[in-house]
C-alpha cells in the first residue's frame, strides 16, 4: 500500500494551514489531519475574536523580540516571509487589514473567521485533503516514510510529516499537548513547559479593589524575591479580580508560572504610574497642590493633576499605602509622607504568586529544543522527512501577532524545503 500524500500536516492550526497550502501550491499533494472539528479553532478564538494575525515591526525588530536564543533561530524565517508580505499576502486572499496600537495588524472586517476561511479556501483551492476529527496518537518512522496513528486505529503514511499540532494552551480549542509526547518518544529534546502570556494573581487583597482599572503605559518591572530584575515593559496593564491582565503583565508572566510549578518564589510587579514624571517633578506637584487656598482634600486634586488623571481609586490606594487618611489635606504633608507617596506612583507594588494556566494562556512556553531543528528549513535534525514548527518549537514571543508571524515564516520555509526535497 503506497503513501497517503506526499506531505501529511498534522494540525490544522495557523501554521498548518499555512505549510499546507503553500506546499499545495508548489505542487505536493497534502493531507492535513485535525483532531477537532474544525480548522482554526485557536485561530478563532485568537484576540477577543478577531486575531491579531502579524505586527507592523520590520522582520529584524520583530524576531528580537522573542529573545536572543529564538531570536537567532527566527532570524531567517522572519526575513524569508516578512511581516509586510503576511499581510500583503492576506490582502490578496481577500482580507484586508488594518494597523492598530501596539504595533497590531487585524482584519479590517474584526472577524478572526475571515482569517481563518481565508486560509482554509486557499489550501482547498490548490488540492488540499482535510480530514478532521483525526485524533493523532502517534508517529513512527518506517521503510522511508513517516506513519501517522489515530486513536480510532485508522493510520496514514508519507515520506515527509509536518508536525505542528499546537501547545498545550488554551486547551478548550483542542491544543492539549500530545506533540510533546510524540516527540519525545522519538528521543527528542523537550525543554520544560509552562503556560506564556498569561493573567497573574495576586495574593495583595487591596489590588482586587482596583478590578476593571487599566493603565495605557505604565512602565513595568518584574523582580524575583532577591530584588533581580527579571523583566520590563512599557505596555498596557489591566486591573483584575485577581490579580494582573493586559500585555504589560502577561509579558512577563513565564518566569511567574515557572516559578509557581516547581514550587518556588514569588515575584514582584513595581508599575510607574507616572512615567512621563520624574520624581522631583512629582514632589513638585505634591508641593504646589499643598499651597492650593483652602486646603483641598489630596485625593481630590492630586488624582486630576497626575499625567492622564489617574483614576481616582488608584490614587487612593497609592496615598493609603503611604500611611495617608482618607481626608487627609494637600498642605498637610510632612516631608516624608510626600515621599512616600513619589515612591508609591513610581513603583506600584503587586506580588504575583501565580498565573492562570493553560486555560488562560495564550501560548506555551518550552517545547522541542532549537538546537534540534534547522533554522533555514524546520527540519528536525537527524530525522529525514520531519518537519516541526509553530507552537511545539521552544520559544514565545510577546502579545502582539509576533507568534502569527513565528507560525507563518517558519512554516513558509517547511513548505519551501519539503517542495525541494532538501
Amino acid at each position: 500500500m503506497g503513501p497517503s500524500a506526499e506531505v501529511i500536516v498534522v494540525g490544522a492550526g495557523a501554521a498548518g494551514l499555512w505549510a499546507a497550502a503553500r506546499a499545495a501550491e508548489l505542487g505536493l499533494d497534502v493531507l492535513v489531519l485535525e483532531k477537532t472539528p474544525r480548522t482554526g479553532t485557536k485561530v478563532l478564538a485568537s484576540g477577543g475574536g478577531r486575531c491579531n494575525l502579524t505586527t507592523t515591526l520590520p522582520p529584524d525588530e520583530a524576531a528580537r523580540r522573542f529573545g536572543p536564543k529564538a531570536e537567532r533561530f527566527l532570524r531567517r524565517a522572519f526575513r524569508s516571509l516578512t511581516p509586510t508580505l503576511v499581510r500583503d499576502h492576506f490582502h490578496g486572499l481577500g482580507v484586508p487589514t488594518v494597523e492598530e496600537a501596539l504595533d497590531k495588524i487585524f482584519p479590517a472586517s474584526g472577524r478572526a473567521r475571515d482569517v481563518r476561511d481565508a486560509l482554509e479556501t486557499w489550501g482547498r483551492a490548490g488540492g488540499v485533503r482535510i480530514g478532521t476529527e483525526c485524533r493523532v496518537r502517534g508517529v513512527r518512522a518506517e521503510s522511508e516514510l513517516w506513519h501517522v496513528h489515530a486513536a480510532d486505529g485508522r493510520s496514514w503514511s508519507a515520506p515527509q510529516l509536518f508536525l505542528c499540532a499546537g501547545g498545550k494552551s488554551y486547551p478548550r480549542t483542542g491544543t492539549t499537548g500530545e506533540g510533546y509526547d510524540w516527540l519525545a518518544e522519538l528521543g527528542l529534546e523537550i525543554a520544560p513547559l509552562a503556560p506564556a502570556l498569561v493573567p497573574v494573581r495576586s495574593p495583595d487583597e487591596d489590588v482586587g479593589r482596583l478590578a476593571g482599572i487599566s493603565l495605557p503605559n505604565p512602565h513595568v518591572r518584574l523582580q524575583d524575591s532577591r530584588g533581580r530584575r527579571v523583566g520590563s515593559s512599557q505596555r498596557p496593564i489591566l486591573f483584575t479580580h485577581v490579580g494582573l491582565s493586559g500585555p504589560g503583565a502577561m509579558d512577563l508572566s513565564e518566569a511567574i508560572a515557572r516559578a509557581e510549578a516547581s514550587g518556588g518564589e514569588s515575584h514582584r510587579f513595581l508599575l510607574d504610574l507616572v512615567p512621563d514624571l520624574g520624581r522631583d517633578e512629582l514632589r513638585q506637584v505634591l508641593i504646589d497642590l499643598g499651597s492650593r487656598a483652602g486646603a483641598p482634600k489630596l485625593i481630590r486634586v492630586l488624582a486630576p493633576t497626575l499625567e492622564r488623571e489617574l483614576p481616582r481609586r488608584l490614587v487612593a490606594l497609592v496615598l493609603e499605602r503611604s500611611g495617608l487618611a482618607a481626608g487627609a489635606r494637600a498642605n498637610e504633608l510632612a516631608r516624608a509622607s510626600r515621599h512616600a507617596v513619589v515612591e508609591g506612583l513610581k513603583g506600584f507594588g503587586v506580588e504575583a504568586t501565580g498565573t492562570l494556566g493553560y486555560d488562560q494562556a495564550e501560548v506555551t512556553a518550552g517545547g522541542l529544543a532549537l538546537h534540534q531543528v534547522d533554522p533555514g528549513s524546520m527540519r528536525v535534525r537527524g530525522y529525514p522527512g520531519l518537519f516541526c514548527f509553530g507552537e511545539l518549537l521552544d520559544y514565545a514571543g510577546p502579545i502582539g501577532g509576533l507568534n502569527f508571524q513565528a507560525a507563518f515564516s517558519c512554516a513558509e520555509l517547511a513548505a519551501h524545503s519539503a517542495a525541494r526535497g532538501t
